[in-house]
């Protein structure tokens, strides 16, 4: 979702005769998962991957250190300019690492962003990867502040925007209403959409029933369309007798981002959710006790409660009243980010 829209900005450039930029798409394998990888690349009409280094899953340090001994074969075979690299998954920390010791220039798309979370491993990947590279594609002036104080000179810095609003704003006309919809009889604005993966939710059974179950009862007679990730598949089907929770297995982007435009509300822990509904106007609830994507709170639709319950269930009746705040769209989320990070990396090379 946040390479494709480069893609296609890169192809627009060279067909209008700017100098020619040529790429390499490497698909690592961490996300090996067909409705999870393979149908994003169909639905996003991204090109097959030059290579596919088949990683697949494992512990944080067996993905990671298969990754980096995949890519740096890959590298030394296939030498570039740049390595620009993504988000912040195991991925992104992997191949900034390999590519900086064969001292190859990094471009992070999404620099900067933080939690200060560090029971997330997310964040330990962000902090590895923008301590090593060269340039930051910002989507926030907070992502910004969060690199200058690390000591990242303004001439790295580009607030871009977010290349994964480029990807829901190209696509919005092209959502499908997924199975679950006629299965379960939905209607718009009068059902909720849940997705649980962070571990201090989903892999503890206890504290993943408690969660469920006050969910559940939050939602009252509302439906809860639940596309359950992989990993919380296992403890997912221990949930028995609770009506209104529908599990479901994981939804195309396509099929997805149409439950979410036509839902009352979304209850996750993810964070590119947090941002497709602010850019959406969909009211938000994130159940963490911090998020690396503050404008989604401040300026958007997004709320953060952790753990709290009590406020979930207060915060879902405002939803289901119409009370929920308007929220707005932050600066450079316009659908026109990787336009800007292809003009950028043209001026630099």
């Amino acid at each position: 979702m946040k390479i494709a829209p480069i893609i296609r900005a890169i192809e627009k450039s060279n067909r209008a005769g700017n100098k020619p930029i040529t790429y390499r798409l490497v698909h690592t394998g961490q996300h090996y998962d067909e409705k999870l990888s393979e149908v994003f690349f169909k639905e996003l009409a991204i090109p097959e991957p030059h290579v596919n280094l088949g990683v697949g899953s494992g512990t944080q340090a067996e993905q990671t250190a298969r990754i980096m001994m995949a890519f740096e074969k890959d590298l030394q075979a296939n030498p570039c300019d740049l390595v620009m690299v993504v988000g912040d998954v195991n991925s992104t920390m992997a191949c900034t690492i390999v590519a900086k010791k064969l001292n190859t220039r990094v471009a992070h798309v999404e620099g900067g962003i933080r939690s200060f979370d560090m029971t997330m491993p997310e964040e330990i990947n962000r902090i590895v990867t923008d301590s090593l590279a060269d340039y930051f594609f910002t989507t926030s002036e907070v992502a910004n502040e969060n690199l200058k104080k690390t000591g990242v000179r303004d001439e790295q810095l580009f607030f871009v925007g977010n290349t994964m609003i480029d990807s829901l704003a190209g696509n919005l006309n092209k959502t499908r209403k997924p199975a679950v919809w006629d299965d379960h009889h939905l209607t718009a604005k009068d059902y909720f959409v849940l997705t649980l993966h962070r571990p201090s939710n989903v892999d503890d059974p206890a504290v993943f029933t408690k969660l469920i179950k006050a969910i559940s009862s939050s939602a009252g007679t509302s439906k809860v369309i639940f596309p359950v990730h992989p990993r919380t598949q296992r403890n997912a089907k221990e949930i028995r007798g609770i009506d209104n929770i529908i599990l479901s297995d994981p939804l195309s982007y396509l099929g997805f981002i149409y439950l979410v435009q036509h839902c009352a509300g979304v209850i996750t822990d993810s964070g590119g959710i947090q941002e497709e509904t602010t850019w959406l106007g969909i009211p938000c609830i994130t159940l963490r006790k911090s998020t690396e994507r503050p404008e989604t709170v401040t300026i958007g639709t997004n709320e953060v409660i952790g753990d709290d319950y009590p406020l979930l269930a207060q915060l879902v009746a405002k939803i289901k009243s119409g009370q929920w705040k308007k929220g707005g769209i932050p600066a450079y989320w316009d659908g026109k980010t990787a336009e800007r990070i292809v003009a950028e990396l043209l001026r630099l090379f």
